[in-house]
């Protein structure tokens, strides 16, 4: 879920320039957030899993009581409705719960036992298990003011995995951000170190460099994702940088689904692409269907019928709409629909050009008409990394479908089989990422309890005394963590 996908290290790239102002260092305000952060990091990384579980419930109980009042607030700044954000609301603190549950797995604990018969040569006593990187510096997205946000799913995963963090406020909502961070931090009491919060793309950017910075968490456009990646990067020490960056989530309809259910399809594509006006990151902006389906005028009708809805702000509307320009000016695209809510466009397969396939963040969809499926799957081999991919096809295309997962699979980090790609689970098995510019970090997710793995690194012990090892890895276990042993 990303914040505006529009231009700028916030988000906003209204002229569709893939070209990014760096700013210098600014206010002292980060280095203070930063200082407490780093202060009271090492007390919380060697906290029991209960007393981590106790202050992420006491956070979600406080969400939900002070939510009234913050969801109104929300509301002014965002445009984004009051039903909206009551569910977010409700996301945001069932994932704080959900991830305080884990009850320290996250710490994935491995003990070897001395074995001096071991094939290669004699094995020493070896136990490791995973511990917290250090203060984390997470970036807040725009589009989901709640749960990618202050005390959004970033932040509680950095917080279970032992982690404090500075957030970065999202300038699409800074007074929620404000009154979110003073319900949270009076709610974590003694430990309100744990969360700082600064503004300004200045701030946010002296954060990422300093020193005592150890990770850093991003939702937003491609160009502000790579700007930030890049310092991450460059920094004396470098540090990992986790952005949920672009994509446009291609849904494949087969021959006889598209025949069979063309209705049914055209009316969840439609509902899927204008869910939340696009402003998703799971929003399908390309589809492919057979020439002779007559899905292209079903969604037609249903799109004319979309009112226009408001965007976030003026920078995420004046970025659609180059974007829709841009696309529609592509050779071979015809413009099927230009409404008030949402617009449409096609183009035959043999004119498709890699242009086409770039991430427009709103209500804007794509169609791909193809003749021949096998001459889908090398289009498809070279599309950009996506977050998520989608099939529709009928139980007796499943030779075709067998050809087509392994393409899917790599491109994309969760498959759907059926369904539509926005809604995303938050729970054990979900993956929300992939390869690049889905993230920068392929091999980790920013939703599901999975997203803890981000803030954690390993660490072995060999031969050391039981009661000098931290508690995961002790015999008697004091933090009841699950162990594996050999």
């Amino acid at each position: 879920m990303r914040s505006a996908r529009s231009g700028g290290l916030d988000g906003a790239r209204p002229d569709g320039v893939h070209a990014v102002r760096i700013p210098e260092p600014g206010k002292e305000g980060s280095m203070k957030q930063i200082e407490r952060a780093a202060e009271i990091s090492g007390e919380w990384a060697a906290t029991d899993p209960k007393t981590r579980t106790a202050v992420l419930t006491g956070v979600a109980d406080a969400l939900d009581a002070a939510g009234p009042s913050l969801i109104e607030l929300a509301d002014a700044e965002t445009r984004l409705g009051t039903k909206r954000l009551t569910g977010e609301l409700a996301r945001t603190t069932f994932q704080l719960r959900l991830l305080a549950a884990e009850s320290g797995s996250y710490h994935d604990v491995r003990i070897d036992r001395p074995d001096p018969s071991w094939p290669p040569g004699p094995r020493p006593e070896l136990r490791r298990y995973r511990t917290a990187v250090g203060p984390v510096l997470v970036f807040a997205a725009s589009n989901f003011p709640f749960a990618f946000s202050v005390a959004g799913g970033d932040t509680a995963s950095a917080w279970v995995a032992g982690c404090p963090v500075v957030v970065k406020a999202h300038p699409g909502h800074p007074e929620l951000s404000r009154r979110t961070a003073s319900v949270v931090v009076e709610a974590l009491g003694r430990w309100g170190a744990l969360l700082g919060l600064v503004e300004g793309e200045a701030a946010g950017v002296e954060a990422l460099r300093h020193p005592a910075i150890a990770a850093a968490a991003f939702t937003g456009s491609v160009a502000g994702g790579l700007a930030l990646a890049r310092i991450a990067a460059e920094r004396p020490v470098p540090i990992p940088f986790h952005g949920e960056l672009g994509s446009v989530n291609p849904v494949i309809v087969l021959p006889g689904a598209a025949r069979s259910r063309a209705e049914e399809l055209a009316a969840g594509y439609a509902g899927s692409l204008t869910l939340g006006n696009g402003q998703f990151c799971t929003n399908p902006g390309l589809v492919f269907v057979p020439s002779d389906s007559p899905f292209v005028g079903l969604v037609a009708e249903r799109l004319r019928e979309v009112p226009a809805a408001p965007f976030l702000n003026d920078r995420v509307a004046s970025g659609f709409h180059t974007g829709a320009e841009r696309l529609a000016a592509i050779p071979g695209m015809r413009e099927v629909v230009r409404g008030p809510g949402a617009q449409l466009l096609e183009v035959a397969l043999e004119d498709f050009v890699p242009e086409a396939a770039e991430e427009c963040f709103g209500p804007l969809g794509v169609v791909v008409r193809y003749s021949c499926l096998s001459d889908v799957l090398p289009v498809l081999a070279a599309l950009p990394g996506q977050l998520t991919t989608t099939v529709h096809a009928l139980p007796e295309e499943a030779p075709d479908v067998e050809a087509l997962r392994p393409v899917l699979a790599d491109r994309s980090g969760r498959i759907l089989w059926g369904g539509w790609p926005t809604g995303v689970a938050v729970t054990a098995a979900m993956q929300h990422g992939g390869p690049f510019p889905a993230t920068t970090s392929p091999a980790s997710t920013s939703v599901g309890t999975a997203a803890v793995e981000r803030f954690l690194r390993p660490v072995s012990y060999q031969d050391w005394p039981s009661h000098l090892l931290p508690e995961p890895l002790r015999d008697d276990n004091p933090w009841d963590v699950p162990q594996r042993v050999s």
